[in-house]
């Protein structure tokens, strides 16, 4: 028997009459007259015997009704628990990030979703993207937020915001600079794999640094020293100049975009859809 079927045959025995049950299911008499019949054709067998008007459960139907009660009860729990699951999240969500983001970015986020969701257990790692894309596709986590990813077989991304990109040189001066004045020999070089490295690559095609690092952290720290120009994003800058250091804005504004890489055939939960949405807030009010 199918749900429906099972409906309409509850709703015929505690009513007795097909017109009620259909009231009961809001549907037309027709339409419950109908569902009955196929319930029946179905089976193979006839639930009902019409008696002066009413239905009157067959010696088949009286066998099936504690086994149906007991189905019922399981399905309003199934109901009752989607409405739980749907107001207050429950469970374990693994995600990860690339080191930048979890300086404030998914802090802020993640302590948002914990708040709203006390019953929740959030686990957050930190690791370069292609770690994170590895993870997603063992199933190790179910998120990771990084910058701008190439594509992934097997995974999608979901872009949640953009990051601005600064120059560290230092000067400690706070004028912009604007990017064809700056020498490609001493802009400190970061891995071609990776997306700010890429990007940087792409803005300029004549780098030559001596100068190659594996983090961002690293290239800041070195310019800070002097020992050449870094192009980094705000968060890594923020995080790591003194009070009394400064970043310098590029000219033209060079933005990062920031994205959720998923599994290809991922359905987010209402829990991973709340952290995608608080993401995008949290993004969105830096700008």
């Amino acid at each position: 028997m199918r749900t429906r079927h099972i409906e309409i045959f509850r709703a015929a025995h505690r009513t007795g009459s097909l017109t009620k049950a259909a009231e009961w299911l809001c549907i037309s008499q027709p339409a419950a007259s109908k569902l009955l019949a196929h319930a029946e054709a179905s089976l193979g067998f006839r639930l009902f015997d019409r008696v002066k008007g009413r239905l009157q459960l067959t010696r088949e139907g009286e066998a099936l009704v504690p086994a149906v009660e007991r189905m019922y009860r399981e399905l309003e729990e199934i109901k009752r628990l989607s409405r739980s699951l749907r107001a207050n999240p429950q469970g374990q969500l693994k995600l990860g990030c690339i080191p930048t983001l979890g300086l404030k970015v998914l802090p802020r986020t993640l302590a948002a979703t914990q708040q709203a969701n006390p019953g929740v257990t959030l686990e957050l790692t930190t690791a370069h993207s292609e770690q994170l894309a590895q993870a997603l596709l063992t199933r190790e986590m179910s998120m990771a937020v990084v910058f701008n990813p190439r594509p992934y077989p097997g995974l999608k991304a979901i872009e949640v915001g953009s990051i601005e990109l600064v120059c560290v040189d230092g000067t400690n001066a706070r004028t912009p600079v604007a990017l064809d004045q700056l020498d490609p020999a001493r802009v400190i070089a970061l891995p071609a794999e990776d997306p700010l490295g890429t990007l940087v690559q792409t803005l300029l095609p004549e780098q030559n640094s001596a100068l190659k690092v594996q983090t961002y952290y690293v290239a800041c720290a070195l310019a800070q020293s002097g020992a050449g120009v870094a192009i980094i994003d705000e968060l890594t800058a923020q995080a790591l100049l003194e009070p009394d250091q400064h970043a310098r804005a590029l000219l033209p504004s060079v933005r990062i975009s920031v994205a959720v890489l998923v599994h290809e055939a991922a359905v987010l939960s209402v829990l991973e859809t709340q952290v995608l949405d608080r993401l995008r807030a949290v993004l969105q009010a830096r700008d």
